[in-house]
């Protein structure tokens, strides 16, 4: 039987996903039974085309343009976002728009051939670049203590083999991981993987005969409009000279949405609301249950732990907190004694206050333990995901799935290869490399576990885990510490991007082993793009510091914070780590006891893990898309499962591509001599 759903708002139409015109299975299947169920009814592999060169060469440009916007998302805000539904809407209108010009000498493209590119897409453009901004960012932001920013390079602290080997490895090693997950998670267990329904629905609807092909397409260039136009209007002033000329106001004057929020006196950052539809774009995608569970999470922790930790510390000695004669409350650093731990931490002027440095420790062990959990609950199904290294899977025939020996085979040359990285880049040991490399099997399964039942992938969570390990295998050193975590986290979040695309042809019918192709040449494809990219945009400290980087500065502390010893932890991060990872085993065990109806009201546990990781500017960005879509649905359901998924792909394309081009454009000036500043 396959576990339960931790998502119970999804885009599918069938309780299963697939189309109406499938029959169902009897409840209680078989894996067996499932896979041919699946073969019989479902499959189209054999039908049409589907690994196409022109599918594989679409999808890889698309994906290059895609890896460059998650690339300026995770700078920017510290996040990254699938592309798979931008990618499949945006190559049917790209294709038919070429169609037209050509006269139609152009065929049309399966639909499997769609699908085929949204995996080589969604392997170029989110699965080879999760880790370049937070790994190789916090090395950059550890290294030149003292030095003028603007001379610490990019290239001398990161070189451009490095990054490039990096990359790609751990990019393939996450196409190859995902290869007996997919087995237990989609054809076994059938997780949900929202996204992944989301974009199979939206094919469906696309090559659907008649007017609602064309409604979506033109919902997605809104949409695409919209977020471009506001990515112009929220880019800072000095960014680029000419923008200044032609647009002389912009949202984040009209708009205040820092400085809202103040604990003893001290800006909580991001507190307001961003003005952005990046995230209310995403709220849209992952409805109420987990945007809900995210924004009272984060307000659990802002207005009633936060307040009363740093309650805490103004009462204890040494902290630097200061109280008056006249009782106001300041913080003096010079009056900090380094001996003195403080729960939360203040920025290097001592003016913003550093919650989630604190926070995402709770969280973090809330998001691993529930994933754990869940998967320990189903592990029948992982003994048959290797049930067969030969090849064969059950009631599947054996030449459409991909066989575990292609995991086998693989992951022994992309193991050598991130071996001697580790060793000669980063100065690990072989034997801490190999548990490294063996850890990101194990976190590869969490990771895709998430993000089956939340839509969601933890990716910074993944590197915390691994920071820890080597806090104790490599104490004292900051690289071997950045290096494992970014190993583990690229390979986690890569297997789970992918197996959302899986469950896309799974649903569609199509071919596994040719979607496991596509997906391998998606990864060269996004190398290609993003480690020029990430050297354009980010030449040196100088340009980072000038971003927010959110998840790389989170990066950077707990390198810091680790390498001096877990001791170093405050007591009260040690007790959120204990409580966070007992309500993360608590919640999937009491979601397997409540009935099925009942289980869209318990809350998620991926939602309030992310919670204390992320800003509370963007649980309140999740929570306007939720709200909006949840209102939407109330007053037309029809229109909004139509068009949601299309319009709020379009604003997170929209937005994000715009701002990577005009990051990259002001790096590029920056670069030549015309002095303006990187956003």
């Amino acid at each position: 039987m396959a576990g339960p759903s931790n998502d119970a708002e999804t885009l599918d139409t069938t309780p299963t996903g697939f189309d109406s015109s499938v029959p169902p299975l009897h409840e209680g299947a078989t894996p067996e039974e499932k896979d041919a169920h699946w073969l019989k009814h479902v499959y189209q592999g054999d039908k049409m085309p589907q690994l196409t060169f022109r599918a594989v060469v679409m999808g890889g440009i698309l994906g290059m343009l895609m890896a460059a916007s998650n690339l300026y998302t995770t700078l920017a805000i510290g996040w990254a976002f699938g592309v798979a539904i931008t990618a499949c809407v945006m190559s049917f209108v790209i294709w038919n728009a070429a169609r037209g010009l050509t006269g139609g000498r152009l065929s049309q493209m399966s639909i499997l051939e769609n699908n085929c590119m949204q995996s080589t897409a969604s392997a170029a453009g989110y699965s080879t670049g999760s880790t370049i901004a937070t790994m190789f960012g916090a090395l950059l932001l550890l290294s030149g203590d003292g030095q003028d920013s603007a001379t610490v390079k990019t290239w001398d602290i990161s070189p451009v083999w490095v990054v490039a080997v990096f990359t790609l490895c751990t990019g393939l090693m996450g196409v190859f991981l995902a290869i007996p997950l997919k087995r237990q998670m989609i054809n076994h267990e059938q997780l949900r993987f929202p996204s992944g329904v989301a974009a199979a629905e939206t094919l469906r609807s696309l090559y659907a005969q008649g007017r609602e092909a064309l409604e979506k397409a033109y919902s997605l260039i809104g949409g695409i409009i919209v977020g471009a136009s506001v990515g112009i209007l929220n880019t800072p002033k000095g960014t680029l000279p000419f923008l200044d000329k032609i647009l002389p106001w912009r949202l984040p004057e009209m708009l205040p949405h820092d400085g809202l929020g103040k604990i003893a006196g001290k800006e909580v950052p991001a507190f307001g609301f961003e003005p952005s539809v990046l995230l209310i774009a995403a709220g849209i995608i992952t409805r109420m249950r987990v945007c809900l569970s995210m924004f009272i999470g984060a307000s659990i922790l802002h207005f009633l732990v936060v307040p009363w930790l740093v309650h805490q510390d103004i009462a204890t000695a040494g902290s630097g907190w200061i109280t008056g004669p006249d009782g106001v409350v300041a913080f003096d650093r010079a009056q900090a004694a380094e001996n003195v731990i403080k729960n939360v931490e203040l920025n290097g002027p001592g003016t913003h206050l550093r919650i989630t440095t604190w926070s995402l420790w709770g969280g973090t062990a809330l998001m691993v333990m529930a994933s754990l959990t869940a998967v320990a609950m189903q592990w029948r199904t992982i003994g048959r995901a290797f049930s067969n290294v030969g090849g064969g899977s059950g009631g599947t025939d054996s030449s459409i799935e991909v066989p575990v020996r292609w995991m086998i085979i693989g992951l022994i040359p992309i193991s050598i290869a991130m071996l001697v990285v580790q060793i000669v880049a980063f100065n690990i040991s072989w034997w801490a490399g190999l548990i490294a490399i063996a850890m990101s099997f194990v976190l590869s399964l969490v990771a895709c576990r998430a993000t089956g039942e939340t839509d969601t992938t933890p990716i910074g969570a993944m590197g915390k885990v691994m920071q820890l390990v080597f806090a104790v295998f490599h104490p004292g050193q900051i690289v071997p510490n950045l290096a494992s975590a970014g190993i583990a986290a690229n390979s986690a979040s890569s297997s789970a991007d992918l197996l959302t695309d899986l469950k896309s042809g799974y649903l569609l019918g199509a071919n596994p082993r040719r979607q496991f192709l596509a997906q391998f040449f998606g990864v060269f494809f996004g190398t290609l793009a993003i480690v020029p990219i990430w050297f354009l945009m980010v030449p040196s400290k100088a340009h980072l510091e000038k971003f927010a980087a959110p998840a790389t500065r989170t990066w950077e502390a707990v390198a810091r914070v680790l390498t001096k010893g877990i001791e170093f932890l405050p007591v009260s991060a040690r007790w959120a780590i204990l409580i966070g990872g007992l309500v993360g085993i608590l919640l999937p065990l009491i979601e397997r006891v409540t009935p099925a109806k009942m289980r869209r009201y318990l809350p998620s546990a991926m939602g309030l893990g992310l919670s204390w990781v992320v800003f509370y500017s963007n649980a309140v960005g999740f929570m306007t898309g939720a709200l909006i879509i949840w209102l939407w649905e109330l007053l037309n359901r029809k229109h909004a499962d139509k068009y949601a998924v299309s319009l709020a792909s379009g604003c997170i394309a929209g937005e994000s591509l715009i701002k990577a081009v005009i990051a990259m454009t002001a790096t590029a000036i920056g670069l030549f001599g015309s002095g303006a500043a990187t956003p």
